[in-house]
Order: C-alpha cells, then sequence, then structure tokens
C-alpha cells in the first residue's frame, strides 16, 4: 500500500510578514501574563539616577545633559510599562487580581505610585528645560496627584490585606513590607517642589501641610516595619539569597525622610509663619543628621550582607536588584540637602561617593533586566 503525500502550498508571500507579526504579537501578549507590579522599580531605580544628579553637589559639563536623557528614558519606560499593564489586565484579570493575595507580590503595589512621582519629579528638575516650565509643571502635578492618590491607597490597602487576609509566618518580614508605606514619602518630597508654585495663602499652606501629614505617616509606618525587620535579621538570621536586595529597600524610607524634610524646610518660608518656617529649618537638620547616621549605618550592613552572599555564589539575578538603586538614590538626595542646609563637606563628599555607587549599581541592574527580557527569563513565572 502506498502512502499518498499531502502537498500543502507555501502561503503568499505577501502573507508571510502578516503570519510573522501574529505570531510575534502572540508571543507578546503571552509574556505579559506575568507581568506585576514590581517591574515599576525599574522605573524608580532609573529616575532617582536622574533626579539625584540634577541636584548633586558636584556639578561638571555633561553632567546635566546625561541626566535629562536618563530622566527622558525613565519616563518612556513609565509610559511604556503603564500600556503593558493595562493590557496586562485586559488580557489576564484573573492573574493580576492574584497579585494583591500574593504575599510578597502584594507589597510591591507601592512601586508604581512610587514611580509616577519620581518621573513626575524629574520633570520639574530636568525636563522643564526641554518642554519649558509650565508644560512641566502641568505634568508634574498630574503625576504627582495620581501617584499620591495610589500612593494612599497603598499604603491603607495592603497593610489592611496583611491584617486581615493574608497568612503571615513569624519570619516573613523583610524589606518589600516597606513598599507599600514610602509612597506617601516620595509624595512628601517631591510635593515640596510645588509649594511655590501655588498661589499664596491656604493653597501653599494646605499643600505643606499635607506633605507634612504624609512625612509623618510614612515614616512612623515605616519605624515600625524596620524594627520588625531587624528583629527578624536577629532571630532568623540573613534571608535567601533572593531576597538579600530587598534589606537595601530600607534604605527607601530613611534617606527619603532626610530628603523630605530638607526640601520641605526649603519651602516653608513660602508658605508658613517665619517662627514654624524657622522652626522646621532647625528641625529638618537635627532630624537628618541623625537619620542619615542610622542610613550609613544600614548601608555598612546591607553592603556585608550583599558582600557574602555574593561570594558564596548564591547572588543571582532577578527584579529585586532594582533594590540596589532607589534607596541609595535616596540617600544620595538626602545628603544633598543636608550639606545646601549646613555647608559640611561630609555630606557632599558622601554624595558624590553614593552617587558613584548608584550609577555603576544601576548600570548592572540595567544591563542585567535588558538580558533577562530579551533571552525570556524575567517573562516567566519566578
Amino acid at each position: 500500500m502506498t502512502a499518498t503525500a499531502t502537498f500543502r502550498p507555501a502561503p503568499p508571500w505577501h502573507l508571510l510578514g502578516e503570519l510573522e507579526h501574529e505570531a510575534t504579537q502572540r508571543v507578546a501578549s503571552r509574556s505579559l501574563r506575568y507581568l506585576g507590579p514590581n517591574w515599576f522599580a525599574a522605573v524608580m531605580g532609573t529616575g532617582i539616577v536622574a533626579n539625584a544628579a540634577a541636584t548633586l553637589p558636584l556639578q561638571f559639563p555633561g553632567l546635566r545633559g546625561a541626566a535629562t536623557v536618563v530622566w527622558a528614558l525613565a519616563a518612556l519606560l513609565l509610559v511604556t510599562l503603564s500600556a503593558a499593564w493595562v493590557v496586562h489586565w485586559v488580557r489576564y484579570p484573573e492573574q493580576a487580581r492574584s497579585h494583591k493575595d500574593h504575599p510578597v507580590m502584594a507589597h510591591f503595589y507601592g512601586a508604581p505610585p512610587m514611580a509616577l512621582v519620581t518621573v513626575g519629579g524629574g520633570t520639574l528638575l530636568l525636563g522643564r528645560e526641554v518642554i519649558g516650565l509650565d508644560a512641566a509643571l502641568t505634568i508634574d502635578w498630574v503625576l504627582w496627584s495620581l501617584g499620591t492618590a495610589l500612593g494612599l491607597l497603598t499604603a491603607v490597602a495592603i497593610p489592611y490585606r496583611m491584617f486581615t487576609y493574608h497568612h503571615i509566618e513569624p519570619d516573613a518580614a523583610f524589606g518589600g513590607w516597606l513598599m507599600p508605606v514610602v509612597p506617601p514619602m516620595v509624595s512628601a518630597a517631591m510635593g515640596a517642589l510645588l509649594v511655590p508654585y501655588l498661589p499664596e495663602g491656604q493653597l501653599r499652606l494646605t499643600m505643606i501641610l499635607l506633605c507634612l501629614a504624609m512625612f509623618g505617616l510614612s515614616l512612623i509606618a515605616a519605624l515600625v516595619i524596620t524594627t520588625m525587620i531587624w528583629s527578624r535579621l536577629v532571630h532568623r538570621g540573613i534571608p535567601q539569597s533572593g531576597m538579600v536586595p530587598t534589606l537595601w529597600l530600607v534604605l527607601g524610607p530613611l534617606g527619603q525622610s532626610v530628603t523630605a524634610a530638607g526640601l520641605l524646610a526649603n519651602a516653608g518660608p513660602s508658605a508658613l509663619p517665619d517662627l514654624y518656617a524657622k522652626g522646621l529649618t532647625v528641625f529638618s537638620v537635627i532630624f537628618g543628621v541623625c537619620t542619615w547616621g542610622f542610613a550609613m549605618l544600614w548601608v555598612a550592613l546591607a553592603t556585608t550582607v550583599t558582600v557574602k552572599t555574593a561570594r558564596a555564589g548564591e547572588l543571582r539575578f532577578n527584579l529585586t536588584w532594582w533594590g540596589f538603586t532607589f534607596p541609595l538614590g535616596t540617600c544620595i538626595t538626602g545628603s544633598t540637602v543636608l550639606y545646601a542646609h549646613t555647608g559640611a563637606d561630609l555630606f557632599a563628599v558622601a554624595a558624590v561617593a553614593l552617587y558613584v555607587g548608584l550609577v555603576s549599581a544601576w548600570a548592572v541592574v540595567a544591563a542585567k533586566t535588558v538580558r533577562g527580557v530579551l533571552t525570556g527569563p524575567l517573562l516567566r513565572p519566578a
């Protein structure tokens, strides 16, 4: 019995391109299935590289131009990830909704609001030279307002779910627990830049008081969580290697609180009575120096743990590596405002040294992220 071969004519040449395009779209769509809010940490880490450079004590030719390019990259990344996240929610709603119930991923809902506010601040600091002050202000107000609203929501909703829905193990505390409560602190810092652009009177007063309230909200919550992380480290030891980069997240509320206090002190004279404006300046220096000291202690501790893990060959790349960037960047901006208020070279040297470390870390993490996207591992479930 003779087998009969079936002849299948090749598709016309003009259809090959369409077929390849459809296949590419299907692959791209499937790759969005596991997109989570933690991806917005890449926007935060990129944005802080630009924002920190804008006010760095040591300025040299080309730095501001390079910072503006990095700001534009962060803005483009924010738009791209936002669009991808919308597609993710439309095509995979069950997967998207499951993140809020995940004991780790849920905390990273704090990343999108911080990404929005960070890019907004960069638009005012750097983008104004490209698009003009009026456009920069409009964009900053939109991003700050949206980011602040989402940040306040995460600061309430995620802890509430921890208290009522999630099953938390005794040794579960990790740096990611800070992510939902830090966005109001970022809003406080970046909101201070907007205060002088409001009309004098009640609007300025309301804005600076709102920023101060968010400063306190975030600071106290972060101190409680940091204590729990310290206790976990003492009683349970360092976390699994994949979670070691999250130790750096503790620097976020520390450095950002110093930054926020300093920037609010700068805005104080335009919004507060003279007595309170002067008091805010004194507070920003005393609080800032003390908190900066603890931040430097944590830099040393996090560095030694990270080096120990790396030397053991256990520090494998994943998206938590973006924790090496934004938190360190807040220590740079905090050092910068302390230098501006005290004139102490200590803080200028620290800001520049930390910035070198930030750029180095960002370059490594960004390169590994691009490779992970192109080769596929970062687009699959962990």
